[in-house]
């Protein structure tokens, strides 16, 4: 039984390993990296404009520099008792947990007086190679200083996935007398320990241009920033918005929902995704499979309703699924699996029911990016 099963005991494990978690911040280095990839396909299919593939793009980047940055806060896991440990969710997730991702925004909020403290990388360089050679002993508190000073170094650099991603507004077009506008936003959901990112395209008849709007924009942002939670079906989130804002009209919803992670190596899972694994068998690095989920809203049509005794308010009308959309409250939902070759062809093999409806992205030779259904 490896460390890792060892230490699952609950939906949390904590890894206490340090060879254990260089491997689980490397399988993620590549994981990534190939969302990017993913990113680049979907948006040559025409389901994801240049403008949305950016914005994508840059999460999926800050997304990376926060795993990059966690890989040096905790480098020398198992090698020093002071140390921290990785907490991550192994059940419903493989990713960290959120609370990782609190901590590190505190961590950044403190980051100047953490970095005025430290010794520079040159200077504890310098004092690792003098006690090896003077002492000819690990200069394991040293690394330790070190792997810290990176850490905090990659807060201070930002660019990095937080556990809150406020809301920017993007100008896409001018629509006859409104702005057409591209609002993104990201969080990392606490329900689900699981980075999700919002695309939301919004009219705008207001006399300022939203961004500009010191009174209407912080309220948006704050409104958005509230709803953004996975529970919450995306029809309920964009008609309070339609109902909340008079000025704006709501025209299309995404969510982006990246992850789960499954891995035989790190994860429990259950079903078809758990017999797929098994049956793989694949080596170190290529024992995985990503899932990511989008979830669409589209308005069909603009109605006036009446809206009190004597006034009429402008509101959408909602095109939903006829088969999934009631229930799911969504216009479309697609599921998407992102996994390595062998993982593949056992998913060929098992065949299971499940997953036949998941659109594949096969990672190939050299990390090339082959769709497949």
């Amino acid at each position: 039984m490896t460390p890792v099963k060892e230490a699952l005991v609950s939906d949390h494990a904590t890894l206490s390993d340090g060879g254990v978690v260089r491997r689980y911040f490397a399988k993620f280095e590549r994981i990534t990296g190939h969302l990017v990839r993913v990113a680049g396909e979907v948006e040559a299919e025409g389901q994801l404009t240049r403008t949305e593939a950016r914005i994508l793009g840059r999460y999926l980047s800050a997304l990376n520099a926060t795993f990059k940055a966690l890989a040096n806060k905790y480098l020398m896991t198992g090698r020093s008792d002071t140390a921290p440990r990785l907490t991550f969710d192994r059940h419903d997730s493989g990713f960290p947990v959120a609370q990782e991702l609190m901590t590190m925004a505190l961590d950044a909020a403190q980051v100047q007086r953490h970095l005025g403290g430290m010794a520079s990388e040159a200077e504890l360089k310098d004092r690792m190679v003098r006690q090896i050679l003077r002492d000819l002993t690990v200069p394991t508190q040293l690394q330790f200083a070190l792997s810290q000073r990176l850490y905090y170094e990659a807060l201070a650099a930002g660019g990095l996935f937080w556990a809150r991603n406020d809301p920017e507004a993007q100008f896409i077009a001018d629509a006859g007398n409104r702005r057409h506008f591209l609002i993104h936003w990201a969080v990392w959901d606490t329900q689900t320990n699981l980075p999700v990112v919002y695309l939301f395209d919004v009219q705008d008849s207001g006399k300022k241009p939203l961004p500009n709007d010191d009174r209407r924009w912080p309220l948006v942002q704050q409104g958005l920033m509230a709803q953004s939670v996975g529970g919450l079906k995306l029809l309920t989130m964009a008609q309070g918005f339609d109902k909340d804002f008079e000025a704006l009209h709501p025209k299309r919803l995404r969510r982006l929902t990246l992850g789960p992670m499954h891995s035989d190596d790190f994860t429990l899972q259950s079903g078809p995704i758990s017999d797929v694994l098994k049956a793989a068998r694949a080596p170190d690095g290529m024992d995985w499979a990503l899932v990511w989920t989008v979830e669409d809203i589209v308005s069909d049509r603009e109605e006036d309703i009446r809206d009190g005794w004597f006034s009429t308010a402008n509101r959408q009308i909602w095109k939903l699924d006829p088969l999934h959309g009631v229930d799911s409250g969504t216009t479309r939902l697609d599921r998407m699996v992102i996994l390595p070759e062998p993982v593949f062809q056992a998913m060929i093999e098992v065949d299971a029911p499940g997953l036949r409806p998941y659109r594949k992205f096969v990672v190939g030779a050299g990390g090339q990016i082959l769709p497949a259904r």
